[in-house]
């Protein structure tokens, strides 16, 4: 089975009766009122969060709702409920462990990434091939190499990988990952992965989204030379 990169915005298919395009803004919201907690926010309005966000105010109102979550007619949601609510649906509530497979350039940075603790995950090990490169020290752990991935998944839980090696390589990666009893897989390779069903994968090709971009953008400018005319 291929990877799922992107479940789109109109899959109906639901995992513990959450829509998927809920699932994918939940991170999103859960960045904005810890974000509001920080700035000692203790409630705010189903229209701010909304606009923070950059959704409709009806869109994060049904999204909440499948949380439970309904605020307050003219008081709105407490910020610390929904930072437990989302954090409990995201499963960040405890620490997560994740390795990094691929210390090249994307690999280094990723390694070096502040935000993980943050979002519920704890960086635990990182492997690669390259002679030059195990044993050296990123982001204060030791580059390893690949062939100890098996122990140290079995050792420290690890059930998420992270993907960033040059695309020949990330199917045997994954393989391993699979393996290992990995079933979450983050892929920045620009390739599709195989994987059985039973484990996920999320793919950022950041080239696609730069099309992506660059389709609107030329829509834009197309839009405007109509304005024009």
């Amino acid at each position: 089975m291929t990877d799922r990169a992107d479940a789109g915005r109109d899959v109906v298919v639901r995992r513990g009766g959450v829509p998927e395009a809920t699932v994918g803004r939940l991170p999103l919201y859960h960045r904005v009122v810890v974000d509001l907690a920080d700035q000692g926010v203790e409630t705010v309005s189903s229209e701010a969060l909304a606009a923070t966000a950059g959704v409709s105010p009806a869109k994060l109102r049904k999204d909440l709702s499948f949380l439970g979550s309904y605020g307050t007619r003219g008081v709105g949601y407490e910020v610390s409920v929904l930072i437990d609510q989302i954090g409990a649906e995201l499963g960040i509530s405890s620490e997560w462990p994740v390795v990094i497979v691929g210390v090249g350039h994307l690999g280094h940075a990723l390694a070096n990434y502040g935000g993980f603790a943050s979002r519920g995950f704890r960086l635990v090990a990182l492997f690669d091939d390259a002679p030059q490169l195990v044993g050296t020290e990123v982001a204060g752990l030791t580059v390893r190499p690949f062939a100890d991935l098996p122990a140290v998944a079995r050792t420290d839980g690890v059930l998420i990988g992270v993907v960033a090696t040059p695309a020949p390589a990330a199917q045997q990666v994954a393989d391993a990952l699979v393996a290992a009893g990995v079933n979450s897989i983050l892929n920045f390779a620009p390739v599709v992965l195989s994987v059985p069903s039973s484990v996920d994968v999320r793919r950022v090709d950041l080239a696609s989204e730069l099309q992506i971009l660059a389709f609107h953008q030329q829509r834009r400018g197309n839009d405007l030379t109509q304005v024009a005319r």
